[in-house]
């Protein structure tokens, strides 16, 4: 069995390394961040060492997860430790309910009492969070955050980068672009443009990123 490194010795890396610990896949879990070594310990975990000591690692004896909250650097990150030829782990929880016919790619996440149904195709470091609902034949492009309590129904399709609030709800069938986010207990019942904020109920673009 070999080690999982997270790095990110936050909350949410804290409730990854929870979320690991169910499967019985790895025989210890490590953090490395850079505030070592001033900060040593997160939860039941040591925190080893930073982000350049990490890079030291033995890729044949550890798997590595990226547990970083911005969707940005979370896939940056994860895309620099492939390149340097690690191992990039998925984490589903014991308690999360994920179809065979599903599709997850590298670094993704599923929490305690997520769904995610049959036909569902997840992209790299991808996080589907407590509770939250991915319907049948969803479409989640890479670095995309699912919040806690998010439901998202059959064939829905969201972009890269792009953060679904929590307790927001997305219609079938409707499109969410590129670096979008949805706001708290949101429904978007009309398709979502890139690089925007929608919020309400209904969904309205409050606000234009590019601007």
């Amino acid at each position: 069995m070999k080690t999982l490194s997270i790095l990110g010795a936050s909350g949410h890396g804290n409730v990854i390394a929870d979320a690991a610990r169910t499967t019985g896949v790895w025989k210890e879990i490590v953090f490395f961040d850079d505030a070592w070594p001033l900060k040593r310990k997160i939860g039941q975990s040591d925190i080893i060492g930073c982000s350049k000591s990490m890079l030291e690692l033995d890729p044949n004896k550890t798997d590595v997860f990226v547990a970083i909250g911005n969707n940005a650097i979370r896939l940056s990150k994860q895309r620099a430790l492939e390149q340097a030829g690690y191992s990039v782990a998925s984490v589903v929880h014991s308690a999360a309910i994920v179809s065979d016919t599903a599709i997850l790619g590298r670094g993704v996440v599923v929490m305690a009492g997520a769904v995610v149904n049959a036909g569902a195709v997840l992209g790299c470091s991808v996080i589907v969070n407590s509770l939250a609902v991915v319907e049948h034949d969803c479409i989640l492009a890479d670095g995309v955050h699912i919040s806690p309590g998010a439901r998202l129904a059959g064939g829905v399709k969201v972009g890269e980068l792009s953060w679904v609030g929590i307790g927001a709800s997305i219609i079938q069938l409707k499109t969410v672009g590129k670096n979008v986010t949805i706001g708290a207990n949101a429904a978007v019942v009309t398709d979502i443009p890139d690089d925007v904020v929608a919020v309400g109920v209904p969904a309205k673009v409050i606000r234009h990123l590019c601007d």
